[in-house]
This record gives C-alpha cells, structure tokens and sequence, in this order.
C-alpha cells in the first residue's frame, strides 16, 4: 500500500515494475488481435446469390401488391 512507499527509489521501483506490467498486458492483447484478423482471406460466411432473396429485394411479378 501507499504506507510504505515513503522513500524516492522504492516509489520509482514499484512505478517501473507497474510500467513494465502494463507494456506486457497491452504487447499480449495487441498480439492476440494480431492474430485473430489473420483469417480475413476466407469467404463470406453467406452466399452472394441468397441475398437477393431477402425482404428488401426486387418486386416480383408484376409490381402488384397482395396486401389489398
């Protein structure tokens, strides 16, 4: 704790030990992202040709409606 940090090089000792604490945690993640974006070069998980047959997609027939 904070009792006994009372001299200049116990407090720039704990302050480095800290420092090197937080570059190893941010190099780990930063690593693990790394390689986790390395799959990018597979295929949609979709196929291109179903997405025409979504809700949003063209009218068909002959633009009538069956709502009324």
């Amino acid at each position: 704790g904070f009792s006994e940090i009372r001299d200049f090089p116990t407090l720039t000792t704990k302050a480095r030990i800290c420092d090197e604490d937080g570059k190893a945690k941010s190099s780990y993640y930063k690593a693990l992202n790394d390689r986790k974006g390395k799959g990018q070069d597979r295929g949609k998980p979709y196929d291109i040709k179903e997405r025409g047959n979504g809700s949003g997609g063209k009218k068909q027939g002959n633009g009538l409606c069956y709502k009324c």
